[in-house]
């Protein structure tokens, strides 16, 4: 078995993910939520999103209108920052809450990815080495050491910083990226 598709697919995926939208996004996840419940939704969006991109290569991109993509993504951040920042809810996390976060950070980190650099790489490769499962095995295993360490991130400075500053710099995250993602959806602005 070829080795290569699957440590350049670690290498890069790891690469692309660093300051990139999702990171910031799983950052602030943890930073409110239960790690782990951040942890698994966010992997298990990933792994889907990465699994389509590995699978489906470039034979459906053509037909995906980066416009809608771009307008989904803005509307979901843009309520996800809305909800953060007028949430009543008690910063402390409650194990009840575990589904939930899982849900929200599924939903958050799989819009996220839509379109990103990391989906057009895993595209990109999967095209270029024909090796689909390899990308994908490699592409996953950079998630999941990424968004361990994004988590990590959050867990420390939820345990740094007030709760009240860090309600107020995500939902601020949340609505920036929202009115990037209609900007692009315009064409005004490329986001990576």
């Amino acid at each position: 078995m070829d080795l290569f598709p699957l440590l350049s697919s670690f290498g890069i995926v790891a690469l692309a993910e660093f300051g990139d939208k999702t990171q910031i996004a799983i950052i602030s996840l943890s930073c409110k939520h239960r790690s782990r419940s951040v942890f698994i939704g966010a992997l298990i969006a990933l792994a889907l999103v990465g699994g389509i991109s590995a699978l489906v290569g470039g034979v459906v991109a053509p037909f995906i209108s980066a416009f809608w993509v771009g307008l989904v993504a803005g509307v979901s951040f843009l309520i996800f920052g809305a909800y953060t920042l007028l949430s009543k809810e008690n910063m402390e996390v409650r194990i009840r809450e575990h589904s939930r976060t899982i849900t929200t950070s599924f939903f958050l980190i799989a819009v996220t990815e839509l379109g990103d650099k990391t989906q057009l790489a895993i595209i990109a490769l999967s095209a270029e080495y024909s090796a689909p499962v390899q990308v994908f095995i490699g592409a996953i295993l950079a998630f999941a050491f990424m968004t361990a360490l994004d988590v990590g991130l959050g867990n420390i400075i939820s345990q740094r910083i007030p709760t009240r500053y860090i309600r107020v710099g995500a939902s601020l995250v949340f609505f920036l990226f929202g009115v990037l993602f209609f900007l692009e959806a315009f064409n005004v602005i490329k986001l990576l």
